[in-house]
């Protein structure tokens, strides 16, 4: 029997990025059921994003945070030229450095153990960082604390907005239909979505589903709406796999 054989997992991440969770999961005996709670798209007015990257020489410091963020922003950076030569490349996750690896960077600052602004932020290369100019890739919007810690160490920040994030169109029904049994999920904000399309009868239901989510911060706005067994693990799709994997055998 396969590690995850009979259980049907809801994978919530933008439709592009669940395809390998989703095959994964499949190969090792379970279900997949697709419900995308965000969608991205390229940002609407690019011009700011060209014109910051036609001077991304200036710049000591590229933070890129989230594979979404390598990939709209890598557009934008390919097609004014290439990475300035010492330009120093950061992530906030492993995702996001192995997407860049993908792309050919070598060199990438990136935490090992925790994937979050407060892990890259106790990194050394990150700590005298007085007089530099950092750009940080990311959505629209977002969190401030590492662009706020890196002004309050000296350092000048700039954003580079690169990609939008949307609603999809869902009804949660279709979810209830498909028999969940286990949900996953990867960020606050497709946490409350989920939760905005619930009704209360379908919240008393899912809330009784554990929840698997790659931070701590996700786990305890789970915790707040009422989930009853949220299980944290590491990122990406190895560390989702592996909860999984480590759950199911120990219900077995």
């Amino acid at each position: 029997m396969s590690a995850l054989t009979g259980l049907n997992v809801v994978v919530t991440r933008p439709r592009d990025q669940a395809v390998s969770l989703a095959q994964r999961i499949v190969q090792e005996g379970g279900h997949s059921i697709l419900f995308p709670l965000l969608e991205i798209s390229p940002i609407a007015d690019p011009l700011p994003l060209h014109q910051l990257v036609s001077h991304l020489v200036e710049f000591n410091l590229a933070i890129f945070i989230s594979p979404n963020a390598v990939r709209y922003g890598m557009e934008a950076i390919r097609a004014a030229g290439t990475l300035p030569a010492a330009l120093k490349i950061a992530t906030v996750g492993q995702g996001s450095a192995k997407a860049l690896r993908a792309l050919g960077v070598a060199e990438i600052i990136a935490p090992q153990d925790k994937f979050d602004s407060e892990a890259l932020l106790k990194l050394p290369e990150l700590q005298n960082v007085a007089g530099w100019r950092v750009v940080i890739f990311r959505g629209e919007a977002g969190r401030e604390l590492l662009g706020d810690t890196l002004k309050e160490r000296g350092a000048s920040v700039e954003y580079a907005a690169c990609y939008q994030r949307a609603k999809p169109q869902h009804d949660a029904a279709t979810l209830l239909a498909a028999d969940p049994h286990i949900i996953t999920v990867t960020s606050s904000e497709a946490l409350a979505y989920l939760w905005e399309m619930l009704d209360k009868p379908s919240r008393t239901r899912l809330t009784g589903l554990p929840l698997f989510v790659p931070h701590e911060r996700i786990a305890q706005a789970a915790q707040k709406l009422g989930w009853r067994e949220v299980v944290v693990t590491a990122g990406g799709d190895d560390g989702f796999l592996a909860g999984l994997i480590a759950w199911n055998q120990a219900k077995s």
